[in-house]
């Protein structure tokens, strides 16, 4: 009993930092719908700033808690920063495309946090007045814990107050439920996002600066924190604060029993609920039905056109450059060298990548956080067939599209049948369920229970869980450099023309209708959980075809190919290029791609690439695809007026 309850309040402990900083994207999200992917970057800060401060003056009890809530307002403030001078400029851009502004905030604030307090994780001093323990039935229990748990219920009292007793709360609740009623009234929407903001981002730095004494602060945090924040939001309801304390309070009683019960539970129990969440109830625990994160944003899209001629021609160039790249290697060695084929073999592997998930998310829009699951997943059904069947690489790189394929259509059955916000988080679950999977070599645990497993009797490696597997290369006659580039240009392309005719045939304007009026589409009898199904498994095998290449040029795979991150970065590619743009994966997927390169080598590049994105995302808020079809638009235009009126 005692060892019951201990883990109990530990528990509750642990949800405590949780409620802070889900509760600060709950009511950002619920005010202005951005995405803010910088909420765990104010996390992160609010425990480097209340370190800093804590060691300036917080030796008394006073000073401890003072610098804890001076934290909360730095941190609070440099939201209100990033709003006035970026997001109050792209409010009215799509979305989704805000997101790309709030990625690039991450990268320049960790590398802000890492010349300011270097790489060393910091280890928090104990809390003044706080430093014993308490004993429960025998079994001691940290001082500081009960401290996290009076400060939850504190906080969601507050906040109780301040949304029900104030007009400036009153306000809020107006602006979350319809945005435009309350701008008709007259209300200064700026400010008041601006407000929200604030409140929200300082409360991600309390909760970082609370967790001082319990874990100190390290640049990890920002991601560790992020994807349980959307968690909790999302399975607590989006906008909903008592949602957000009751989601957290679960998650930390489940996180910390999942340890003592199933300890290879803990990387996916909390996915894992929120799955279920989703499928039966995916507004959340007290959300309220709401469809949101709509695709598209903004400006109506022109009807699909076939590409005008100068277009075409501009398309045709660009393949014979593709094409003569290897023999200019092959001539001229020092103009055109390796890694330059290496390059536009990652290059070309991405574009595939990112105009995959462009395939649902532009024509039918359906925005996926967690596409790396085909990518990684169909690059790890090839990975095996050649370790364990011994298959030719003939036969295992089509293992991949394959394996993309039945997943996506396994996970896809659940996803379609949501919207908005909830498929993508869904998708996230869905990704991150994959990953653990691979991570904690499942399959060969599995085998263990059955009597199956090695000589010292551990459970065989499977898929190699954090090692990977590595030694996977292609057949002797496509692992020359310059063969294996034309396979991947090859197939790259010729994947690419697929999906654009898929795009145009019935199915692809199928797909349009349902997107952009669904009550219409299937009043005329269309079926649109089937197409949006069938889309989502043919999306799932060219990212798998996208993951073969990969797989084959590296050599080896890894669990990292399935995590959020590289979720996000296809996300960033489709955004960056335009999702209104049939080009606009290629234009986006290269740009990074090639942005990525050009900055690794330098030191801060995550805040030179974060500049970057930040400036794109001001300078052309349609993308770059956006932004070179109104230029050439334009042109031609004032070149063919005739014709262009016709």
């Amino acid at each position: 009993m005692a060892d019951f309850i201990v883990s109990l309040l530990t528990g509750l402990s642990s949800a405590a930092a949780m409620f802070l900083v889900a509760s600060g994207l709950s009511i950002i999200f619920g005010v202005t719908r951005i995405v803010n992917f910088a909420h765990g970057s104010f996390y992160m800060l609010g425990a480097y700033i209340g370190y800093t401060l804590v060691q300036a003056i917080g030796s008394t009890g006073i000073g401890f808690w003072a610098a804890v809530l001076i934290a909360a307002v730095a941190v609070g403030l440099i939201g209100v920063v990033m709003e006035i001078l970026l997001l109050r400029r792209i409010y009215k851009a799509p979305e989704l495309f805000q997101l790309i502004a709030t990625f690039g905030v991450i990268l320049v604030i960790q590398d802000v946090t890492l010349w300011v307090w270097g790489p060393e994780d910091l280890v928090g001093p104990q809390a003044p007045g706080l430093k014993g323990a308490v004993f429960i039935l025998g079994k001691p229990l940290p001082e500081y814990d009960l401290a996290l748990i009076a400060i939850s219920p504190l906080v969601l009292l507050g906040l109780w107050a301040l949304f029900k007793l104030t007009r400036w709360g009153t306000l809020v609740r107006a602006a979350t439920q319809d945005r435009q009623m309350v701008a008709a009234l007259g209300v200064n929407q700026r400010w008041l996002f601006t407000g929200v903001l604030f409140l929200g981002s300082a409360l991600a730095g309390l909760g970082g600066a609370v967790q001082i004494p319990k874990g100190g602060a390290d640049l990890l945090m920002d991601f560790n924190i992020l994807a349980a924040a959307f968690v909790v939001v999302v399975v607590g309801g989006m906008g909903s604060i008592f949602g957000a304390f009751w989601a957290a309070l679960l998650f930390g009683i489940l996180q910390t029993f999942g340890i003592q019960i199933l300890p290879n539970s803990t990387l996916v129990l909390m996915f894992l609920v929120m799955a279920v969440v989703l499928i039966f109830r995916p507004w959340g625990l007290l959300g309220i039905p709401e469809s949101v994160l709509q695709i598209p944003s903004g400006p109506p899209e022109r009807p699909l056109r076939p590409a005008l001629p100068r277009v075409r021609a501009l398309a045709g160039a660009a393949c014979a450059v593709l094409l003569a790249l290897p023999i200019v290697h092959l001539v001229f060695p020092e103009v055109v060298g390796t890694f330059t084929l290496v390059l536009v073999i990652e290059i070309m592997v991405f574009v595939l990548f990112a105009a995959a998930l462009h395939f649902i998310m532009g024509p039918g829009g359906m925005v996926s956080f967690g596409h790396a699951a085909y990518f990684g997943g169909g690059a790890y059904a090839a990975a095996l067939l050649v370790k364990f069947a011994d298959a030719p690489f003939e036969l295992a790189f089509w293992a991949a599209p394959v394996g993309g394929a039945l997943l996506a259509f396994l996970f896809g059955w659940f996803c379609v049948r949501l919207s908005g916000v909830y498929f993508a988080m869904l998708t996230l679950a869905f990704a991150q369920i994959a990953w653990a999977f691979v991570f904690q070599d499942m399959p060969g645990s599995v085998l263990k229970t059955f009597g199956i497993a090695d000589e010292y009797g551990a459970p065989l490696k499977i898929t190699g869980g954090d090692d990977g597997l590595n030694d996977i290369w292609p057949s002797q006659w496509a692992s020359a450099r310059v063969s294996y580039y034309y396979i991947t240009v090859g197939l790259s392309v010729a994947a690419l023309w697929i999906m654009r005719r898929i795009l145009y045939a019935p199915f692809g304007y199928t797909l349009r209708a349902g997107r952009d009026s669904p009550l219409r589409a299937a009043a005329i009898g269309i079926d649109l959980t089937r197409h949006r199904w069938l889309a989502f498994a043919i999306s799932g095998a060219f990212t798998g075809l996208a993951g073969s290449l990969f797989l084959f040029s590296k050599g080896s795979i890894f669990p990292t190919t399935l995590e959020i991150a590289r979720s996000f970065d296809a996300l960033l590619m489709v955004l960056l290029g335009g999702v209104q743009s049939l080009f606009g994966p290629i234009f986006g997927a290269a740009a990074l791609t090639w942005l990525n390169d050009l900055f690794s080598v330098l030191s801060y590049w995550r805040f030179l690439l974060g500049v970057t994105i930040i400036a794109l995302v001001l300078l052309l808020p349609q993308g770059l695809a956006g932004f070179a079809g109104t230029r050439l638009g334009r042109r031609l235009r004032l070149a063919r007026p005739e014709e262009m009126a016709t």
